[in-house]
């Protein structure tokens, strides 16, 4: 009777560390959990999250956990992992939860996976510039997607790490240098600005957010993000004082959140929830569903800058069909000359750290 418990904890519990050699012992006999596997859910995908002990890490593995479309979730962090990882295999939902800590773990949390989710890198803080945050976040972001392109050459890559207008450019020539990049699987995530901008637009016209749509273009970045007004679901009319509070408010979201916590945090919660919404539209994508429409910074031709983010439709390999901008008011065309402004100022200034880093 205590051999048979000892072999069915084995198996409940074996899932949370299969690169762990902890062994179960009897008088009978020794099992390594690692040759133990738990029963899993429903069929399917697989999720890989890096970064997953961290502060938007946390609340996005939790989230993922729940999501009925996620089969299997690694959670891979340099530290922590393990306390996330049996914490959240606790919920009673079908994903088999499993943890990797450290570089040497990166490989084996990367294979097989469908699509990967990058929070990993530091927080902005009080007085921190994007440009601050791209010193440290670029060569974090390397190190993953190199073992991204060792391990799971094909899968979906959401890429939240900040900046990401010029996060994703790098993740894109990592991907070039090893001879695997696809424009299609590489996404930054930008769905936090189309979130804040439905909350805000709800706000002022007195609607439910959920059943308000905004389109936000450009990039992911103060003066580089464009909430599409004249767009928006349902259709809306706006005055110029309205306009104005309403993409500053919008543009300025981050900034919001980081002085409200004084010190302590970053958009972590509300990051969280917008990743976990973008990867379900990524993953019913990959499921095949059809009209899966959300917004991405993306390789992209809509303008002369080689990335954007303008809305795309997600499917089997990706953003594939990236949308043109469509019809714009007066104010939303006099904005694209400060985009590129914009753009260019924060391209120039990090040109050197990325030569850098790609070396």
């Amino acid at each position: 009777m205590e051999q048979k418990t000892n072999q069915r904890i084995a198996k409940i519990s074996g899932h949370l560390y299969p690169s762990n050699s902890q062994i179960m012992e009897d008088s009978s006999e020794v099992m390594m959990r690692a040759n133990c596997r738990a029963k899993g859910g429903a069929p399917g995908f697989k999720v890989a999250i890096l970064g997953a002990a961290g502060g938007i890490g946390q609340p996005l593995a939790m989230l993922m956990k729940m999501n009925p479309l996620v089969s299997v979730l690694h959670l891979y962090d340099v530290v922590n992992s393990p306390g996330v990882t049996a914490d959240i295999s606790h919920m009673d939902t079908g994903a088999v939860v499993r943890g990797f800590l450290g570089q040497p773990q990166l490989e084996s949390a990367l294979t097989g996976m469908d699509l990967v989710i990058i929070p990993a890198g530091v927080p902005r803080k009080p007085g921190m510039t994007r440009d601050d945050l791209f010193k440290i976040n670029a060569g974090i972001v390397k190190t993953l997607c190199e073992g991204i392109a060792k391990s799971c050459p094909r899968a979906i890559v959401n890429l939240i790490s900040n900046p990401v207008n010029s996060t994703v450019p790098i993740a894109a020539e990592v991907f070039k240098k090893a001879g695997i990049y696809d424009p299609k699987r590489l996404l930054g995530v930008t769905m936090l600005d189309v979130v804040r901008a439905n909350t805000f637009v709800a706000e002022v016209l007195g609607l439910d957010p959920r059943e308000v749509d905004v389109p936000v273009v450009g990039g992911h970045a103060g003066v580089t993000i464009l909430p599409l007004l004249s767009q928006v679901k349902p259709p809306s009319s706006f005055t110029q004082q309205e306009i104005e509070y309403l993409t500053d408010r919008i543009q300025n979201g981050g900034t919001e959140v980081v002085e409200a916590k004084a010190g302590t945090g970053s958009a972590t919660l509300s990051m969280a929830y917008a990743a976990v919404k973008f990867a379900d539209a990524c993953l019913r994508g990959l499921r095949g569903d059809a009209n899966v429409v959300e917004c991405s910074f993306v390789s992209s031709q809509v303008t002369e800058l080689p990335f954007f983010a303008t809305k795309v439709r997600l499917g089997r390999s990706g953003a594939e069909e990236v949308f043109q901008l469509g019809p714009l008011n007066e104010y939303e065309r006099s904005w694209q000359k400060a985009f590129r402004r914009g753009y260019h100022s924060s391209r120039n200034k990090m040109k050197a750290v990325s030569e850098s880093v790609l070396m």
